[in-house]
């Protein structure tokens, strides 16, 4: 019948009945869940209160928010995007078969019903450990973009040409940092170094390849600028992808940059990043910031970039490196009925989440 994970309010979480309404229709399928990725940033941002999008009007035609108008407020009845679903019924011309594992982004549900011409739909290739799929529709295309930023910046099209043979820098170690830290690596870049205060993501970062240093240790920011020398008066990593939804590390980021380079920001800020400096770094090395969300490929890539193309190269990273993500970033397997008590006490600390939490079926 399906059950739908519904917020009613900060810290209330909950399933309610979600059925189908009547028999599959001709072009879509019904999908039973397998899978269920958390994004810890903007999922425990609506059981929190504090995603914008509750208590501010977003105008999507201006691009703004309007603290005059009140948000959506909740209940929030989709939470989440990364999920694997096994098809159970398919109409005629869905161009489904039952059985078949599919990437989707339908949010923490355990039964979906899929119409193809307004959802995106990644099938998953028979040989790939399933439980990866959480990243194949959308988290994963989300990394492949800001890895496509970097090459924008350089006036190129191809996904390697901004970090092939460069200095990478990569700030936070979670899981959109450690794979776009992979994609750079997988693509050829010269060194990919990531930067993470806890020991235990650092050494996660390790194990998969990567170098790993604490920003928080005063020396690191120019250990590094030394070691990462291009010139007289030109010190620092060539593009740094910031990861970590914190101010400072969006500080840190701008410090280690070379002169005229560009941090490629993949983070979500929830408190809006108010502490960021710009008098410094910033300012007196030339540098820049470049906002990169899945919901825009590069400009002028738009006609030979889309979500399609980059879940595609989700998927090759993911067949290069599928067996270090399921021993080392996949960290934390939890019931998908236990979702709900889950996610309250991480948002009020009760517990603390490892690396990828992934709700099972």
């Amino acid at each position: 019948m399906g059950d739908l994970l519904v917020v009613d309010g900060p810290g209330r979480v909950r399933f309610v009945p979600d059925p189908p309404d009547g028999p599959v229709p001709d072009g879509g399928f019904d999908v039973d869940t397998r899978f269920s990725g958390l994004s810890a940033g903007t999922d425990l941002s609506w059981v929190k209160g504090t995603n914008a999008m509750l208590t501010s009007a977003w105008d999507p035609d201006l691009g703004l928010f309007d603290d005059a108008r009140p948000g959506a407020g909740y209940p929030v009845r989709k939470v989440g995007y990364m999920q694997v679903g096994e098809v159970v019924a398919a109409g005629p011309s869905s161009g489904r078969r039952v059985g078949e594992l599919v990437a989707m982004t339908y949010g923490h549900r355990t039964a979906h019903r899929a119409d193809p011409a307004t959802e995106r739909v990644v099938p998953l290739p028979p040989d790939l450990d399933p439980v990866l799929g959480i990243y194949a529709a959308h988290m994963g295309p989300i990394c492949a973009n800001g890895v496509l930023h970097a090459a924008a910046e350089e006036g190129a099209a191809d996904l390697d040409a901004g970090v092939r043979d460069r200095t990478v820098a990569v700030i936070g170690a979670g899981v959109v940092g450690l794979l776009t830290g992979l994609f750079a690596a997988e693509l050829g870049a010269a060194s990919v170094t990531v930067l993470d205060p806890t020991p235990g993501r650092r050494a996660v970062a390790e194990a998969l390849g990567l170098s790993a240093r604490d920003p928080d240790d005063p020396g690191t920011v120019a250990d590094l600028k030394r070691a990462w020398r291009q010139g007289p008066g030109d010190h620092g990593a060539d593009v740094v992808f910031q990861c970590r939804g914190r101010a400072s590390a969006l500080a840190t980021a701008l410090r280690l940059l070379r002169p005229q380079a560009t941090v490629i920001d993949l983070a979500f800020y929830a408190d809006g990043a108010e502490a960021v400096r710009l008098g410094e770094e910033f300012h007196h090395n030339g540098l820049g910031v470049r906002c990169a969300q899945i919901g825009r490929v590069p400009r002028a890539l738009r006609g030979t970039w889309d979500r399609d193309r980059l879940s595609a190269a989700t998927l090759d990273l993911l067949a290069a490196r599928g067996d270090d993500l399921v021993a080392h970033v996949v960290t934390d397997r939890v019931p998908l009925a236990d979702a709900p008590a889950h996610l309250v006490a991480l948002a009020d600390g009760r517990r603390h989440a490892g690396i990828q939490t992934v709700f099972t079926a």
